[in-house]
């Protein structure tokens, strides 16, 4: 029993082996090379440097067989005959195109095999070779030829502009000379620019100050029902702007270090949304960007909204305001001015007095337009 033992285990083995030989035979034969092919021919009139035997065979990016064989044409030298082997149902006809093509990223050189239409006879045989199909002459060109080509072109173009391309760098090299001369005043412009829109130094402290929107009106006989449209803030641009206005203006402004928490034409259109939303006189109110249908236009214009330092020092506001129906027709105009003492010029008395002349204007147009509707 243990002298046999051994030789049952090695029998089994090797009929193991011969049936996985036969399966992968039998695989191969199915699924692998070695079905059944239709034969072609393909005729090349230039190089086919990258094919070899083996190499996938693609009809319309689909891989329908492999080349089987290549040779020279011993009648013609500068022609190479590639036999294929492709799947019996590929649809091969005598418009069909023959080609050479590199596969995806890998720089594989594939035949491919494209067009035909339905009802074009399928390719003829020619005695007892198989069907022969002729490639396009110019369908392969070699990455090193591209390149020889890219590069010749662009040596053409760089031959033929050379004086424009060395002027355009002497220009270049001047402007920039210019630019190293005068950093210091491109330097004074920037810091200029920031001042007048208000922009913060990265190490700068910053005082923000924020509008207050009235919240306390009078009761009316009747709400109105109307949906109102408030329109962004006309203005100059010296009030689009985040900083605090000051007439005249000075190097050493105690305001320098101040700003409104938005741009001032934004931050007026939120408080007078506000305003008219506590008052609670129209069926709605909102921006042009919430996209609502509108029975009335408010239009208002930023004609002031500065502190004047010249004495008696004061807050100065003022808005024109214009109530605009659906249809264009300008219902009702008026002009709102308040100035406001100031009692030192310093950032929180001066905040204070432009929002107090504020906050009594914005009462005034939300009654203003209330009455001025019927």
């Amino acid at each position: 029993m243990e002298t046999r033992a051994p030789y049952v285990l090695i029998g089994l083995l090797v009929v193991v082996a011969i049936g996985a030989v036969f399966g992968f035979v039998y695989w191969m034969h199915n699924a692998g090379g070695f079905g059944e092919r239709t034969i072609y021919r393909i005729r090349f009139e230039t190089s086919v440097s990258g094919v070899l035997i083996g190499s996938a065979v693609m009809f319309n990016g689909i891989k329908a067989g492999e080349v089987t064989d290549l040779k020279i044409n011993p009648e013609n030298p500068n022609q190479v005959v590639a036999t294929i082997a492709v799947l019996p149902l590929t649809p091969v006809r005598v418009d069909t195109q023959a080609s050479l093509d590199i596969a995806g990223l890998t720089g594989i050189a594939v035949v491919s095999l494209t067009g035909g239409k339905p009802d074009a006879p399928p390719l003829p045989h020619t005695g007892n070779e198989p069907p022969l199909l002729i490639a396009d002459p110019l369908s392969w060109q070699s990455m090193t030829q591209a390149a020889r080509t890219a590069l010749q072109r662009v040596d053409t173009i760089l031959g033929d502009n050379s004086e424009p391309l060395k002027s355009a760098i002497a220009n270049l090299q001047t402007f920039t000379d210019a630019l190293a001369r005068n950093s210091n005043k491109i330097d004074g412009i920037v810091t200029g620019l920031e001042r007048m829109t208000g922009g913060a130094t990265a190490d700068a402290p910053r005082h923000m100050f924020d509008l207050t929107a009235p919240r306390y009106f009078p009761e009316i006989g009747r709400k109105r029902d109307k949906q109102l449209v408030i329109a962004d803030p006309n203005s100059v641009l010296m009030y689009e702007t985040r900083k605090i206005v000051v007439a005249p203006a000075t190097d050493d402004s105690p305001f320098a270090n101040t700003q409104w928490s938005d741009s001032l034409p934004k931050l007026v259109q939120a408080k007078l949304v506000q305003s008219f939303e506590n008052a609670d006189y129209f069926a709605a109110v909102s921006r042009p960007s919430d996209d609502l249908q509108a029975d009335l236009r408010l239009l208002v214009d930023i004609r002031s909204f500065q502190i004047v330092t010249a004495a008696p020092a004061h807050a100065e506001v003022e808005l024109a305001a214009k109530i605009i129906a659906d249809g264009g027709k300008v219902i009702a105009t008026k002009i709102f001015r308040v100035t406001t003492p100031v009692g030192s010029i310093d950032p929180t008395a001066a905040f204070e007095a432009l929002n107090g002349a504020f906050g009594k204007i914005a009462q005034d147009i939300v009654a203003w337009t209330a009455d001025a509707l019927p």
